[in-house]
């Protein structure tokens, strides 16, 4: 099971005789929808070795999909379903009431269009990674979890469920059977208890390009992040998300591969992994 291979990350490895660490960087992608443009898709493609792919609810649609998926196989990047709540006009990111079988149901339904696309192009669909509210809902919401992990099991056991580290959906995953990887945040604040700060509260996001590569490197190396009350939070990265709407992603995308050199990172996909 990739859990396995999981607890490798964050600990020395020897490669062509020196030591190196080895991480995915992923990045949620193909959020565009009709006219409106979102992020800087093609650009960060060629930086990163995962792609979350927005699946219609929250944002994308099918012409967009079809060509982010394109996209990833052109540059090699492992493409994974990226699914929301019905909620274009809050881009996903408003809580909604749903029962666990609601959820279950709207999360085959994404993986399902998403899956059309990547088949049609030739390209597995690696892992499974939830969008905005219904991530953050599923961290702490031991029911939605077990939902999602039941929804992507059912679907495709061979799929990973991308999650955040620590929470809910690691351990639902864990208990369905899945493969797993415990996913961190370059330019997002921890709460003590490792759940995310809330996108309404001050410093939220960070935007303080070294601040976010020392940060990394520390969780990275260390195992260990700095919560915004100041105590260290205890985590095991396999995969390092940057946002792709954020307005410095190119830069702060190619100042981190830039660090990871420095200090004997590898990026890799889950699945090289």
């Amino acid at each position: 099971m990739f859990y396995a291979a999981r607890l490798l990350c964050g600990c020395a490895r020897h490669f062509l005789g020196g030591f190196m660490y080895q991480v995915d960087l992923n990045s949620d992608l193909g959020e565009a929808y009709g006219l409106y443009t979102m992020g800087m898709d093609k650009e960060i493609i060629a930086l990163i070795s995962s792609a979350n792919i927005g699946c219609g609810w929250h944002g994308g649609d099918p012409v967009v999909m079809d060509e982010t998926v394109k996209e990833c196989k052109g540059r090699s990047v492992a493409v994974g379903a990226h699914p929301g709540f019905p909620d274009l006009m809050g881009f996903g990111r408003r809580n909604m009431a749903v029962t666990p079988a609601e959820a279950k149901a709207y999360a085959k339904y994404q993986l399902g269009a998403l899956w059309a696309f990547a088949k049609s192009h030739g390209v597995p669909v690696q892992h499974f990674k939830p969008h905005g509210a219904l991530y953050n809902m599923a961290a702490t919401d031991a029911k939605l979890a077990a939902a999602l992990a039941q929804a992507v099991h059912e679907f495709d056991r061979e799929i990973i469920f991308l999650g955040l580290a620590n929470s809910c959906m690691i351990t639902a995953a864990l208990e369905c059977g899945l493969a797993v990887a415990s996913e961190v945040f370059a330019d997002r604040a921890y709460n003590a208890d490792g759940t995310l700060v809330a996108r309404s509260q001050p410093g939220a996001v960070i935007h303080d390009t070294e601040l976010c590569i020392s940060r990394v490197i520390r969780m990275v190396k260390e195992n260990k992040v700095q919560a915004i009350t100041g105590e260290d939070v205890s985590l095991k990265p396999d995969s390092i998300c940057v946002h792709g709407d954020n307005a410095k992603a190119v830069e702060f995308i190619k100042a981190i591969r830039e660090a990871f050199s420095t200090h004997g990172i590898a990026v890799k996909n889950l699945k090289a992994m």
